[in-house]
């Protein structure tokens, strides 16, 4: 195995992300500022490269990956000299300290194709992987409400309270399960040992459908206790990390109504097996996969972020003495309806507003000052423009791009498979479907998939398109055919038996080349 890891930062976690890369046959580097650090773990791997600067790191062009365990104050200016410096980064929790250097790093590391893995460990923990597994197989039931308890007593920290030393691991687990971002947060702390510092917060996640999440962090408690509960309304599941035996436990507790009054009749739990991998190891194994296949890793920076943003949330509620902040209101740059979904990671643009019940899956990118109405859906990897107009009750499924000022009329469809049949999978024959700048799409039209309609196109209400349609096309009937051509401003165009027109609306000037049925129109002088 290629020795292309250095890991910056090695004193309390970073020596044991040390041994386990060096256990992979993997560490090229060990670096600390403090000499001392360094040589003390030189006697441990006398193979090993070290360094007190991160600079002479960056600077080797035999490191391909840099993992970054160093305060979290440092974790932005690390990760963004790394990325810069052409180095794929790991870096642990928090990924920034605030919300814009974290979609910095992001978008740093998307620009210059570098992998960004975040250092949500228990992510990687197989029985969380487990207990998500029964959580999106309906194992549990309706999920109603999840509940952590993360205490110590110790590990006490000046540049960074509870909230953001401890609070994080089970946001990442919430955030995971649930797979979608709160609608509310509010957080209380308490100040005992400093007055700056909290030592003990209670925050409350408030989600779509009802669901809520208390996670209450403490290092001020007379015994250690790290334990999640997930509530459903079949079993609960808990996840207790201190247990050396059966970590994640399931209880098919039931409330049987006797008499008008709910009384619980409580069942043995059933320990779930898991594998006994170590969490951190899976962890480095994907960092060195990633690096080799440059897929995204399992928990990437657009997770990083989503952890990012409820934390600063959070913060923002504690210095707010328990305000409830409403995500919705969060997000300056664009509006989305309480009543809609919208899941991470995904990219919306400026000005963007989207209405009632409206549901946005993952890995989309929707651009600026777009409109998207009520009840629309938005399918996995789905690329709009800016200025987009997608009218109520329209589903734009996973292949199809949307180019900028395309204009989506109610109803209308978009296919993405040639021959769907419900018990025959077919995801991996799905056809594109490609939209070109400024056309428009009638109410209740079906674009069958694997065509592209071109430029300023204008597709008639009803209408079904079976094939490519050319640039300001006026095309209409079942199946759709060319009945005209229309102007950028959607004025139909009056040729008559001349190759050139002006339109009587703007005065763009058109020419035409061809005869019906493979002509085509250009725009003069565009």
């Amino acid at each position: 195995m290629d020795r292309n890891i250095a890991v910056v930062g090695c004193g309390y976690w970073g020596k044991n992300l040390v041994r386990n890369f060096a256990e992979l046959g993997a560490l090229h580097t060990i670096c600390d500022a403090d000499p001392k650090v360094v040589q003390t773990l030189k006697t441990s791997y006398p193979d090993v490269n070290i360094e007190t600067e991160l600079l002479r790191v960056l600077e080797n062009d035999e490191i391909e990956g840099v993992v970054i365990a160093t305060p979290a104050v440092l974790h932005y200016s690390m990760a963004k000299e790394a990325i810069l410096a052409d180095k794929d980064v790991f870096v642990e929790k928090p990924l920034a300290l605030e919300i814009e250097q974290g979609e910095e790093l992001v978008a740093l590391a998307e620009e210059h194709k570098k992998i960004l893995l975040v250092g949500h460990l228990l992510e990687y923990h197989p029985a969380v992987g487990k207990l998500k597994e029964l959580v999106d197989s309906g194992e549990l039931g309706r999920i109603e409400y999840i509940y952590s308890n993360r205490l110590n007593l110790g590990k006490f920290r000046t540049e960074e309270n509870i909230l953001w030393s401890f609070a994080p691991h089970d946001i990442s687990i919430i955030l995971l399960l649930l797979g979608e971002m709160p609608r509310e947060i509010s957080a209380h702390g308490g100040y005992y040992l400093n007055r700056d510092v909290a030592d003990v917060t209670l925050t409350t996640l408030g989600f779509n459908n009802g669901i809520r999440a208390h996670i209450f962090v403490s290092w001020l408690h007379p015994y250690k206790e790290q334990k999640l509960v997930v509530v459903g309304d079949k079993k609960m599941a808990l996840f207790d990390d201190t247990n050396p035996k059966d970590k994640l436990l399931l209880y098919s507790h039931e409330i049987e109504w006797i008499d008008r009054k709910p009384v619980p009749r409580q069942e043995q739990p059933e320990p779930v097996k898991i594998p006994s991998d170590e969490p951190l190891r899976i962890e480095c194994q994907d960092f060195i996969d990633c690096i080799k296949s440059r897929k995204r890793p399992k928990v990437d920076g657009h997770k990083g972020l989503q952890v990012l943003r409820v934390l600063s949330y959070c913060q923002r509620s504690l210095e707010s003495k328990g305000k409830v902040i409403s995500l919705d209101n969060a997000h300056k740059d664009f509006f989305v309806h309480e009543t809609s979904i919208v899941e991470e990671p995904c990219r919306i643009g400026k000005g963007t507003k989207i209405w009632h019940f409206s549901h946005i899956m993952p890995d989309t990118s929707i651009g600026d000052n777009c409109v998207i109405g009520q009840n629309v859906f938005i399918g996995k990897g789905v690329k709009i423009g800016n200025n987009v107009k997608i009218e109520n009750n329209v589903s734009v499924f996973e292949g199809v791009t949307l180019e900028d000022d395309v204009f989506c009329a109610p109803s209308c469809v978009f296919t993405n498979v040639i021959n769907p049949r419900s018990r025959v999978p077919r995801r991996r024959e799905f056809k594109p479907t490609l939209v070109e700048q400024g056309a428009t799409i009638g109410a209740n039209a079906t674009i069958v998939c694997g065509n592209t309609i071109g430029r300023y196109a204008l597709i008639g209400a009803g209408s079904v398109v079976t094939k490519d349609v050319p640039d300001y096309a006026l095309v209409y009937g079942n199946p759709a055919s060319i009945e005209g051509w229309v102007c950028e401003c959607g004025t139909k165009l009056d040729f008559k038996k001349n190759e050139r027109t002006k339109c009587s609306q703007c005065g763009k000037e058109y020419f035409r080349e061809g005869v019906k049925g493979n002509a085509r129109v250009e725009r003069a002088g565009a």
